[in-house]
């Protein structure tokens, strides 16, 4: 990337070129709290009640299975996020112009469109419940207002990204964690019972569910590690500050939707709101982390903007971000995301596979290749023959698919008809089965597809 006329030399570039080398001011403590911060969020607690009864028809699990299962989850979805930050560290390219050194240009633009689909959707789902929250803390007259307020907040945030940034860091991690700490006080001292009847049956789907939300970042650590002054500081920055924070959020959301109920199969997902608000101060903890929300609907508005330059490099970030914004905001205001959400976790689930089939190309096949990680990896001129890799991309989530087939009607339900056949085992999270397969098929592919690429540019070398 380079930083246009006009542009700051602190601030991010507004189109996309490879050749030169953006702004690294990101230290890994600026990352942490920025990670932190999007781990933060009130789509964690939404989420708990799909923690505890992730299948329709299995007993809920007990809460040791739960957070046992949300703590494995998190911190192998946190590694993987981690990781996938390195690449962009190295090569300066955001996540999805990345892919081009992993798949080769044209290839890279089936998962940059599955990407694009993916935050606008999950922007559109951070309005949603920034407006929801807002509107139980007034009234209901206000919500097409709070809407407008929660888009056009994160919009103006993905224009100054890096500014952003730091204001994450500066200010809102302070009040954050004051708000956590009122709530976690609010939610012991009402009580936790256990579920009645809870086991580990569920348990498999449950880690799924989980594992969604930081695979869900995975496509988009890139665009802020590139950024970064040093690998290290990204992989860090990223792993250990989302891991925290979901953590702790998660382990919220559980607590409070049993403390309202021992009963966790009777909620929705947005019960977890009158559960905090029934705590004392439970209201003013939720004002503010209704205002840190804002920064994983900025993420998704910024991310989208870049994964659309990969498709058109010259088009300008800032009036990319302004679009998105405006359609994550209507969408918010029209359509019923909370069942859209199924989808978002199925595109999630796509994820999987693609972010080991790029971390292990990276730090197993090119060091065997050529001698240490991401060895020759350019995403301005890949080796011939990357399109290979969409094989164990797809084997990945196919494999995931069989074991873990989500709720989406007819895609579910084809899935469900092929485990009549073939009945997968019910004690392996598909995101585990996925990413085990596309770790192997990479492995396999990669190494002889780099060889001959390797060969080849030698024998072209030779003949000049």
């Amino acid at each position: 990337m380079a930083v246009d006329v006009g542009a700051s030399s602190s601030e991010a570039p507004l189109t996309l070129r490879l050749t030169d080398r953006p702004p690294q001011p990101l230290g890994w403590r600026d990352q942490a709290a920025l990670w932190a911060s999007l781990g933060v969020t009130l789509t964690l607690p939404a989420a708990a009640v799909f923690v505890l009864a992730p299948v329709a028809g299995l007993a809920p699990l007990s809460l040791t299975a739960a957070v046992v299962t949300m703590v494995a989850a998190v911190v192998v979805g946190s590694l993987l996020l981690g990781a996938a930050a390195v690449p962009g560290a190295v090569t300066g390219a955001p996540s999805m112009a990345l892919l081009r050194g992993l798949l080769g240009r044209r290839a890279s633009y089936a998962p940059t469109v599955i990407n694009i689909v993916q935050c606008v959707g999950w922007a559109a789902v951070e309005v949603l419940v920034m407006t929801e929250v807002a509107t139980r803390l007034t009234n209901e007259g206000l919500r097409p207002l709070w809407a407008v307020v929660a888009g056009g907040l994160a919009t103006l945030m993905a224009l100054r990204p890096l500014r952003a940034v730091a204001v994450v860091r500066r200010y809102l991690l302070i009040a954050v964690a004051v708000a956590t700490v009122i709530l976690f006080i609010g939610v012991i001292r009402a009580g936790v019972p256990a579920v009645s009847g809870g086991d580990w049956t569920a348990a498999a789907a449950a880690f799924d569910i989980v594992i969604a939300l930081p695979i869900s970042w995975a496509p988009l650590a890139a665009d802020y590690a590139r950024h970064s002054r040093t690998p290290a500081a990204a992989f860090a920055g990223a792993s250990i500050g989302y891991s925290a924070a979901a953590f702790v959020y998660f382990l919220l959301g559980i607590l409070a939707v049993l403390s309202l109920s021992g009963a966790a199969d009777a909620f929705v997902v947005t019960d977890f709101v009158p559960a905090l608000l029934a705590l004392p101060v439970g209201g003013l903890a939720l004002v503010i982390l209704l205002v840190d929300e804002v920064d994983e609907a900025f993420a998704n508005i910024y991310s989208t903007a870049l994964s659309t330059q990969n498709l058109a490099p010259r088009l300008d970030r800032r009036w990319l971000a302004v679009a998105v914004g405006t359609i994550a905001t209507g969408a918010a205001l029209l359509l019923d995301l909370l069942s859209y959400e199924s989808f978002l976790f199925l595109i999630g689930a796509v994820f999987v596979p693609l972010t080991v089939v790029l971390i292990v190309d990276w730090f197993v096949v090119r060091r065997i290749v050529g001698g240490s990680a991401g060895a020759g990896f350019s995403p301005v001129n890949p080796e011939p023959g990357r399109a290979w890799y969409l094989l164990p991309w797809v084997l990945g989530f196919l494999a995931y698919s069989w074991v873990s087939p989500g709720t989406v009607p007819g895609w579910s339900d084809w899935w469900l008809a092929r485990q009549e056949l073939l009945a997968p085992p019910t004690w392996l999270p598909g995101s585990v089965l996925g990413g085990v397969v596309a770790a192997v098929v990479t492995v396999a592919v990669g190494i002889p597809v780099l060889r001959r690429a390797r060969r080849a540019v030698g024998d072209t070398e030779l003949r000049r």
